[in-house]
């Protein structure tokens, strides 16, 4: 079966740091490109940092660019966001998901916009910053 799970969220101050982890199983990530998205309350999920399944190319929202870094450990099964210099705007609601690249050029990049090329999803983990 497979599956996304993510952990590493909670409440932290303004100005802090956490690491988001999402563990996959069930899936080879060597095709697989790996997203970091969020949603707010009230608000439309968007994306924050991806990494291609090759090369680890990586593009970041502009709201986040300096402060936040996407990883993957493929023979780990694992992908991270280090968060840091956070803000009360970076509150929400995280996931990681994962796009199959069928070709070796879509493997070779991925994307923040096109939620729909995203083919598995996690559950999501709570980051809350707060004073």
């Amino acid at each position: 079966q497979q599956q996304l799970v993510e952990s590493g969220g909670g409440l932290v101050q303004p100005g802090g740091s956490l690491r988001l982890s999402c563990a996959a199983s069930g899936l080879n990530l060597d095709y697989y490109a790996i997203g970091w998205f969020r949603q707010a309350p009230g608000k439309e999920r968007e994306g924050v940092s991806c990494i291609s399944a090759s090369y680890d190319n990586i593009y970041d929202a502009d709201s986040v660019k300096g402060r936040f870094v996407i990883s993957r450990d493929n023979a780990k099964k694992m992908v991270y966001l280090e968060m840091s210099s956070l803000k009360p705007e970076d509150t929400g609601l995280y996931y990681c998901a994962a796009d199959l690249g069928l070709t070796h050029e879509e493997r070779r990049r991925c994307s923040l916009e096109d939620l729909d090329a995203y083919d598995l999803w996690g559950q999501g983990t709570q980051v809350t910053v707060s004073s």
